[in-house]
C-alpha cells in the first residue's frame, strides 16, 4: 500500500487545483489560506499559498501575523485531509489546541507567494505536534510549533 500510495504522490504532486486543495480542509472561501500542495510525505508537507489583495488578514496590502498562523495551522490541516484522500477516506476536521510558539520575522504583501513546511512530530489520539516554517522568496519570515485536534 505505502508503494502504491508514494507513486499516486510522485505523479500528482505538486498540486494546486483550487477545488481539489480546498477539498481536503475545513474551511471555505473566503477563509482558505493555502492554495498548493508542493510535497507530502507521512510526516513533512510543504503548501503554498498566494496571498490575494482581497484576502480577509491584508490590511492596507500587508498580510498578517493572525493570517500566517492561519495559514500555517491549515497547512496542517491539509497534511491531514491529504493522508485522508490517499486512504479513501473524507478529511476530518480539526481545530489549534494551542500555540506552543510562534515568531513572525516579516509580514508578506499582497501578491506573495508562502511556502510552508509543516514537520510532524508526535501524532497521537488525534492531537498532532507540528513545527511549521513559512518562508518567501527562500527567506524565513514565521515559524511557530502547535498542536491541532482532530474532531
Amino acid at each position: 500500500m505505502r508503494i502504491i500510495n508514494r507513486l499516486l504522490m510522485e505523479r500528482t504532486l505538486p498540486v494546486s487545483d483550487r477545488d481539489f486543495v480546498e477539498s481536503l480542509i475545513p474551511q471555505r472561501t473566503p477563509f482558505v489560506m493555502v492554495s498548493s500542495i508542493d510535497h507530502y510525505t507521512e510526516d513533512r508537507l510543504i503548501s503554498g499559498f498566494q496571498i490575494q489583495e482581497e484576502n480577509i488578514f491584508v490590511h492596507d496590502g500587508i498580510f498578517q501575523a493572525s493570517g500566517l498562523i492561519e495559514h500555517q495551522a491549515q497547512s496542517v490541516a491539509l497534511h491531514t485531509g491529504y493522508k485522508f484522500y490517499l486512504l479513501g477516506k473524507k478529511a476530518p476536521t480539526g481545530y489549534i489546541g494551542a500555540i506552543k510558539s510562534f515568531e513572525a520575522y516579516a509580514l508578506p504583501k499582497a501578491g506573495d507567494i508562502l511556502k510552508t513546511e509543516v514537520k510532524i512530530l508526535n501524532e497521537i489520539m488525534g492531537v498532532t505536534l507540528v513545527d511549521a516554517v513559512t518562508t518567501l522568496n527562500d527567506a524565513v519570515i514565521a515559524s511557530s510549533q502547535m498542536k491541532t485536534v482532530v474532531k
